[in-house]
């Protein structure tokens, strides 16, 4: 087969000046001064190494050079089969002559070694990538435990779980998504414990995403995944920050997605019981943790029922006993109640978004005025009663209980609907809203099918007791 053909069919033709300019013309050598390439001569032969700046390892690439420089003639392997094996004194070493995959290896990082007369090119794994340093994650804190988190970089997030899973049974799957991003998507699973029916649906949906690029990681690839119900607002993935969480669930036969790019792993299936967890819950006692979780569970059920409750009263105050009289307003209300909600829901947020923006030099004095002026002179103002503000700053501060965002905004979006409804149709209004906010969760379904709210529906005692109860852990078992 000649030469031409093999470029019409895509793959190298194993004369180095045409595989140049095929090359140097699909990349824009001239253009992008990232993309390095470089002619040399090994054991006679001209060649041509290709790659991007700032992604391979200098003293590594120096010394590979070095030897090459020492390869005579006489000692240049026959084919490039055996080049492999004998000429390059490196671990990971491939071979390659489609060109799709090479400008992907290439734009990955990787090193391409072009030799005149080889109908394949050396790839060379070199890489570096930019990268932070391992630290502590600022949302998934722990009093106790490891104070290690995730990277941006997938290969030092894989590490940090094969750290802690030291089993041959533990799969690192490498795939991508995205026609001009090619992302690197790595699906971790215990082979001896996952759903292998889950598996395969988990990795048909990857394999058929059709979209340019995720342009946002984990959040472009989950709606990719989970298209159905978008409507509803409770989580369908959770989200973990920590190695140590994510290899707990790995062993639990969960599978764990990794992003390339993304500090955090998504954990699939998810019930709103694995949402509410935290591994707080595990570095504790069973008594301790058991508190702790179900400590959680109330407040958020608090959160949810406190303000529409506290409206329903209001507007209803003959159904309030007498010795609990004072939680009723003492003045007044110059501002309709459920605007007075309304209004500072949105504010929250506000401040939220404003906190997330502020520089650090600057957050104490601004939370300070934000306090006065926010707090103190809104109520004397007159534009808001001091209880709606005490007890909205407790639902502030209480969302914080949980480490799921998302979670925090499903149940504030069905809050403000259960204040409308509340303040619409009085009791039939909270009670409906009531209604709602369950059929949400129970015909919420997870990625994998099962139901959102299992193991409470359906029903099993002894799974629904122990996501309520803290069990002593496997390793603290005596053996039988």
């Amino acid at each position: 087969m000649n030469n031409e053909n093999l470029q019409e069919q895509g793959l190298i033709s194993g004369n180095l000046k045409k595989d140049m300019t095929y090359l140097n013309a699909k990349l824009d050598v001239d253009h992008n001064f990232d993309v390095v390439h470089r002619i040399v001569y090994i054991g006679g032969r001209e060649a041509c190494m290709y790659f991007i700046d700032g992604f391979c390892k200098d003293e590594q690439m120096q010394k590979l050079l070095e030897y090459f420089m020492t390869i005579t003639p006489d000692k240049m392997a026959g084919d490039v089969h055996e080049m492999s094996k004998k000429d390059i004194p490196y671990i990971e070493v491939d071979m390659e002559n489609n060109w799709k995959n090479i400008l992907h290896f290439l734009l990955s990082g990787v090193f391409i070694l072009f030799i005149d007369g080889y109908k394949k090119a050396l790839l060379l794994d070199t890489r570096t990538y930019p990268a932070r340093s391992v630290s502590e994650p600022e949302k998934d804190k722990v009093l106790r435990g490891s104070k290690d988190g995730f990277v941006e970089t997938i290969v030092f997030n894989t590490a940090m779980i094969r750290r802690r899973i030291r089993s041959a049974s533990l799969r690192m799957e490498m795939m991508n998504a995205g026609e001009s991003s090619q992302t690197d998507i790595v699906l971790c699973y215990m082979e001896d414990r996952v759903d292998h029916a889950f598996l395969a649906e988990i990795k048909q949906k990857i394999e058929g995403i059709h979209v340019d690029s995720l342009t946002m990681n984990q959040e472009s690839l989950a709606e990719c995944l989970y298209q159905k119900k978008w409507y509803n607002p409770f989580p369908k993935f959770k989200y973990t920050e920590r190695p140590d969480t994510a290899a707990a669930q790995v062993l639990e036969g969960n599978i764990v997605i990794l992003v390339d790019n993304s500090p955090s792993a998504m954990i699939t299936p998810t019930t709103i019981f694995d949402v509410v967890e935290e591994a707080d819950d595990y570095y504790f006692p069973p008594i301790t943790g058991t508190y702790l979780r179900i400590t959680r569970f109330l407040i958020a059920l608090l959160t949810f029922l406190l303000t529409p409750t506290f409206l329903l009263f209001v507007n209803h105050p003959q159904w309030v006993p007498e010795s609990f009289s004072f939680i009723l307003l003492k003045e007044a209300p110059n501002v309709p109640l459920l605007w007075q909600f309304l209004i500072l829901e949105l504010a929250i947020d506000g401040l939220r978004l404003a906190a997330v923006n502020t520089p650090n030099m600057l957050s104490t004095p601004l939370s300070v005025m934000a306090a006065l002026v926010l707090g103190e002179f809104s109520v004397n103002s007159g534009w808001f009663s001091a209880e709606v503000m005490l007890y909205m700053a407790f639902v502030a501060i209480a969302n914080y209980t949980q480490a799921n965002y998302e979670l925090g905004y499903a149940l504030k979006f069905l809050r403000i609907l259960n204040l409308i409804l509340t303040q619409l149709l009085g009791l039939w209004g909270y009670i409906g809203s009531l209604v709602v906010s369950f059929l949400f969760m129970a015909l919420n379904k997870t990625v994998s099918g099962q139901s959102y709210l299992s193991p409470l529906i359906p029903f099993k005692w002894t799974k629904f007791k122990n996501r309520l109860v803290r069990r002593r852990l496997p390793g603290a078992l005596k053996k039988s």
